[in-house]
C-alpha cells in the first residue's frame, strides 16, 4: 500500500536520496552541532579530563502513546539515558540516537518528536552527536521506537553502585512516586480525574550534582523507572546483600496518583518514574542530603522513606500505615507494559 503524502515511506530507510533528504531536513536541522554536521559514520569526540573514566549507558524507548501529558517519546529518550549516566555519578557528555520508523508515520508527528528531543538535549547540555534511521513496513513498528546511548565522564575517586549500600544507611527519594506511569495510563485509558496527572520526565544530572556537592557519603543513586520503587529497592538489596525497610507514611504519593492506582488495581510502588532519584547515603549525612535535594527545583518534595537493614534474606519490607509489615517483593510480570 502506498503511503499518504506527508508520511514516512520505506524509501526513507533505504539509504538513498530519500534517506539523505530526511536526515538533512529533519534530524540534522534539529540536532545541529559540529560533530553531527560532519556527516560521517561516527563522531570523533574529545577525551575527558585526565583521570576521569568513561561511563556508557543505552536504553530503548517503545512507549505508547507517543505523546502524553508532560512529555513524549522524544524527550523521554533523552532524559532516560542522561539519567542512566548521571546516577552512576558521571557528567553526561554526548548522546547517540537510533530511530526505527514505521511506514505511514506522519511527518508532523516525527518532527514534533525530533524537536522535543532536540529541546531536551539542548536544555540538558548533552548534544546528540551521531545516530541512525531505519524504516519498517506498516504494521510492524507502532509509529516509532528510539534507542539512545549516552557517554559521560566519571571523576576520579567517585564510586556509586547498588553493592555499596550498608546496614544503617538512610533511603531517600527525590519526589513524588508514580507520576509518569499514571500519566501514561491516564492517556492510554482515557481516564478523567479532577486533578491532572503529568509525567515527571526530566534530566536529573543537575539534581545529582547538587546532592554530590554536599560531600556526603552517598552510596547508591538509581532512577526508579520501569518496575518503580519496589523493583529498584529489590535490585539494591540483592546487590548489597542487605534488607531494606520503608515507611508507608513517608512515601510521597499524590492523591491523584493514589486514586488512579486504586481505580486500576495497581500498586504505586511498582509504577514507573522518569524524573525521580532513589538515593542511599550514610545515616549521618541524611539530613544534609535531604536539604540539598529540596533546595533544587526537581527535588522540592524529597523525602526520607526508610533505612537499610542487616537481613540475610535480602527482603524489602514496608511498615504499613497501620503498623504492620508487608513484603515488597520483586515485580512479577509487567504491571504496566509499554511505559517507557
Amino acid at each position: 500500500m502506498k503511503s499518504k503524502p506527508g508520511t514516512v515511506e520505506l524509501a526513507h530507510g533505504a539509504g538513498g536520496r530519500a534517506t539523505a533528504e530526511l536526515v538533512a531536513a529533519l534530524f540534522a536541522r534539529h540536532f545541529d552541532n559540529d560533530w553531527l554536521a560532519r556527516g560521517d559514520d561516527g563522531a570523533v569526540l574529545p577525551a575527558p579530563a585526565p583521570g576521569e573514566r568513561l561511563v556508557m549507558a543505552t536504553d530503548s524507548h517503545v512507549v505508547a502513546p507517543l505523546f502524553f501529558p508532560g512529555g513524549d517519546i522524544g524527550c523521554l529518550a533523552v532524559h532516560g539515558t542522561v539519567n542512566d549516566v548521571a546516577v552512576m555519578g558521571a557528567r553526561p557528555l554526548w548522546l547517540s540516537a537510533a530511530f526505527i520508523l514505521e511506514e505511514g508515520l506522519p511527518f508532523a508527528d516525527l518532527e514534533r518528536i525530533v524537536a522535543s528531543m532536540a529541546a531536551a538535549a539542548h536544555a540538558a547540555g548533552v548534544p546528540i552527536v551521531t545516530g541512525d534511521t531505519k524504516v519498517v513496513e506498516r504494521g510492524k513498528g507502532d509509529g516509532v521506537f528510539i534507542t539512545t546511548t549516552g557517554v559521560g565522564a566519571l571523576p576520579p575517586g567517585r564510586e556509586l553502585g547498588g553493592a555499596r549500600a550498608r546496614p544503617g544507611d538512610a533511603v531517600l527519594v527525590s519526589g513524588t512516586l508514580g507520576d509518569h506511569g499514571m500519566a501514561i495510563m491516564r492517556e492510554r485509558e482515557g481516564l478523567n480525574f479532577t486533578a491532572p496527572i503529568v509525567s515527571d520526565t526530566a534530566a536529573l544530572h543537575g539534581l545529582v550534582e547538587a546532592a554530590l556537592a554536599t560531600g556526603a557519603d552517598i552510596r547508591v543513586l538509581r532512577d526508579p523507572t520501569r518496575g518503580g520503587l519496589g523493583t529498584t529497592l529489590n535490585e539494591i538489596a540483592s546487590q548489597a546483600g542487605v534488607g531494606i525497610l520503608i515507611e508507608e507514611r513517608q512515601l510521597p504519593i499524590t492523591a491523584a496518583v493514589a486514586a488512579a492506582c486504586e481505580l486500576l488495581g495497581l500498586d504505586p510502588l511498582y509504577v514507573a518514574n522518569e524524573g525521580k532519584l532513589v538515593l542511599i547515603c550514610a545515616e549521618a549525612d541524611a539530613e544534609r542530603v535531604l536539604a540539598a535535594l529540596r533546595a533544587h527545583p526537581l527535588g522540592r518534595q524529597a523525602a526520607r522513606i526508610g533505612q537499610v537493614l542487616e537481613d540475610a534474606r535480602h527482603f524489602v519490607q514496608m511498615r504499613t500505615a497501620l503498623g504492620g509489615r508487608r513484603i515488597v517483593d520483586w515485580l512479577s510480570g509487567d504491571q504496566l507494559p509499554r511505559i517507557c
